[in-house]
């Protein structure tokens, strides 16, 4: 029993990285889609962490409100997007973990968005200030 990579799985992902690293066009639209998805979070006052990453932290700050938003978000809009809770992230800075890439349009990010403003009010989540 080993944990480790199968070797298919680490060539796929350096042959993945390869072309990444030589496809401009790819990294600037997921460049793209990271920004205009903070700056259509900032718009709603959702809290978020802004790394300079393609990571974007979206802070609920209770762990139980973060597992039903998560399950919210897949059950009824069809969009996965994963809670981080403790250990991994201090209590009271539970989170989802979105990770916009190149192949979300604008229409997606628009429906994640609202989606969240629909569950966060739902589930009385508080705001940014």
């Amino acid at each position: 029993f080993t944990t480790s990579m199968a070797p298919a799985v680490a060539a796929g992902a350096l042959t993945s990285i390869r072309h990444l690293k030589a496809c401009e066009p790819e990294r600037k639209n997921q460049q793209e889609n990271v920004a205009y998805l903070k700056n259509a979070l900032a718009n709603t006052a959702i809290p978020f962490l802004d790394g300079g990453t393609h990571i974007v932290p979206i802070i609920v700050g209770d762990a139980k409100k973060c597992k039903a938003l998560s399950d919210i978000l897949l059950t009824e809009h069809g969009m996965y997007a994963q809670p981080i809770n403790y250990p991994t992230v201090p209590m009271g800075t539970e989170r989802l973990r979105l990770t916009p890439s190149a192949l979300h349009t604008k229409e997606m990010i628009n429906d994640l968005v609202n989606a969240l403003v629909a569950s966060w009010e739902r589930l009385e989540i508080k705001r940014a200030a």
